[in-house]
């Protein structure tokens, strides 16, 4: 498959050509660029997102970040999902990041990846996954609201980490549904409220002002303080104080994998600090409430609820769209 011949225009739906550089089609021209499609501005309001996958690029990978398949068993484990009964399946993957469920579904699987990021990350994408899945594998930076794809098109629709960071959580639920075919499944994670308390926490009480930081800014602060803060975290759990760690301005350092070295640990500590604290939006959601979103977009919930993972507990829904529906 060529690279136009995987991707319509996302305001037409028309089939686009290509043309040097560019993929056009009914009068709209979107550049090529470093390899990647580009259906929307490369800066935007995922900036801090491109910034840091770029630069932690392989942190989260499995078999180079860490040593233990944490996001092979995240991914089979959120979706319920067997590798081997997705080969020739088309998915969409919505908020790839720097590739690390893009890695999983290319190297264990024979499905046809079709990959989009709002963020420049996809360049990160592109550098760790570019060279697997010859011909499954096609990636683009697009929205959520704007998606390079038919309503209709795809086998299974996945959405991992990325929700609660759109400034519409339930209008990108509802584009998400209407790029599955009917009777075909999506599944999406996101963080969840647990109760009055979530908010009562440093991440949201720091954003007002974390977020209009300078992204350099915001980082260089983060690895200055980062390992005080991991030993301050230890010494309020040693001490029986644990609920207090909430208030300190870092990960909770207990979900990260215990196969690190104590430098891979240290790194990953910065990169989900800054992931944290950086973000334009940060919307948790009640299990309940996104259950309810996908039924008035048209789809049908089979599963909401709390999984397991490695790293703790993840909040899922998962939902078939219904048949007849217009999305």
């Amino acid at each position: 498959m060529t690279v136009s011949a995987a991707f319509t225009d996302p305001r037409t739906g028309e089939p686009l050509g290509d043309d040097g550089d560019s993929l056009v089609g009914g009068g709209a021209r979107y550049p090529v660029v470093a390899g990647i499609p580009r259906f929307c501005e490369i800066e935007n309001y995922t900036a801090s997102f491109g910034m840091q996958w770029n630069l932690f690029e392989r942190t989260q990978i499995d078999g180079e970040g860490v040593s233990l398949p944490i996001s092979s068993s995240r991914l089979f484990d959120e979706t319920a999902w067997e590798p081997a009964q997705l080969a020739g399946l088309d998915i969409l993957e919505v908020g790839s990041g720097a590739g690390r469920f893009s890695r999983v579904i290319l190297k264990e699987t024979q499905a046809n990846l079709f990959s989009i990021d709002y963020s420049s990350a996809v360049e990160a994408n592109m550098r760790n996954n570019g060279r697997f899945g010859a011909g499954r594998f096609h990636l683009a930076q697009a929205s959520i609201y704007e998606m390079p794809f038919p309503d209709g098109r795809f086998d299974k629709v996945l959405c991992l980490g990325v929700l609660q960071h759109t400034p519409d959580f339930e209008a990108s639920v509802h584009a998400l549904i209407r790029k599955a075919k009917p009777g075909a499944e999506i599944v999406v994670d996101f963080y969840p409220v647990r109760g009055w308390w979530t908010k009562l926490h440093a991440k949201y009480l720091l954003r007002p002002f974390t977020r209009r930081m300078p992204r350099e800014r915001l980082l260089r602060l983060i690895e200055r303080n980062i390992d005080q803060l991991m030993s301050a975290s230890r010494a309020l759990r040693r001490a029986g104080l644990g609920s207090l760690t909430r208030f300190l301005p870092i990960v909770d350092i207990r979900t990260l994998p215990l196969d690190m070295t104590p430098a891979a640990r240290r790194e990953t500590a910065v990169l989900d600090t800054f992931d944290m604290f950086s973000p334009e939006h940060d919307h948790p959601q009640r299990i309940a409430d996104v259950a309810a979103m996908f039924e008035r977009g048209g789809a049908t919930v089979t599963f909401a609820g709390f999984v397991e993972i490695a790293t703790g507990q993840a909040a899922v829904v998962r939902a078939v769209r219904k048949p007849g529906q217009n999305g």
